[in-house]
């Protein structure tokens, strides 16, 4: 590209209205790829904390003691906040001296509201990415759209027009619809890995949340304020 039509003097000779587009795309392209990262190591943060969790609670452990030590923590994963959240509403109606049935249904509501809080968590910021997928070319398409009308009008008051004289005016407006697609495309690609990432946490976390629940049937009704799983591991 010759000077005149290289990428940074399109920007600059662009209209107002369209550097503004381009701004305004650039801005969040910046904050799509801030998210992306941030989601990105959130993830697997999250994936490597519930892993480790899951191999401590079939390791053998009293549920008791698993759950004062999740409740010392102040970084632990979902699935700990959420076995916590179950064997503290189970403790609690069992000292009531409520039948075996009410037990189990106000652990399982406990662990269900407790999963729907971590769901959110988890999936924070990713309408963001879906927004920004979605709108963005519309955006760009808006700034190319206003370029070409600008390019136009001043096109009509010249006697002659020529392909050089045309192409400068198309080519800003242009580079809106290609800042646009920048933005978009990243968003959509780690839109679509992360939906899929976190459907695969929430299928263990309610998978995590059917095999708790068996083991504390088994052990609603019962006295004693130690519950154990010792032998559990080989029954999953």
């Amino acid at each position: 590209m010759t000077q005149e039509l290289s990428i940074t003097a399109l920007v600059l000779q662009a209209s107002l209205v369209v550097q503004l587009v381009m701004a305004g795309l650039m801005f969040t392209s910046l904050m799509s790829w801030t998210v992306i990262f941030g989601k990105v190591f959130g993830l697997r943060r999250v994936r490597g904390s519930n892993d480790e969790f899951e191999r401590e609670f079939w390791s053998g452990r009293s549920l008791t003691e698993l759950s004062q030590a999740a409740g010392q923590k102040t970084d632990s994963a979902p699935m700990e906040r959420i076995f916590a959240s179950g064997m503290r509403e189970f403790l609690k109606l069992r000292e009531k001296r409520l039948d075996a049935g009410a037990q189990l249904d106000g652990a399982r509501r406990a662990m269900r509201a407790s999963y729907q809080r971590e769901l959110d968590v988890i999936e924070s910021n990713l309408s963001f990415l879906a927004s920004v997928g979605s709108v963005s070319p519309y955006v760009g398409l808006f700034g190319t759209v206003w370029g070409i009308m600008h390019a136009f009008v001043g096109l009509s008051n010249m006697q002659q027009v020529t392909l050089a004289t045309v192409a400068p005016g198309i080519a800003e407006a242009l580079v809106a619809t290609a800042i646009g697609l920048f933005a978009a495309i990243p968003a959509v690609v780690a839109y679509n890995r992360f939906a899929r990432d976190i459907d695969r946490i929430a299928i263990q976390l309610e998978t995590f949340i059917e095999e708790f629940s068996n083991i504390l049937q088994r052990n609603a009704g019962q006295t004693g304020a130690t519950t154990t799983i010792a032998g559990q591991q080989g029954g999953r």
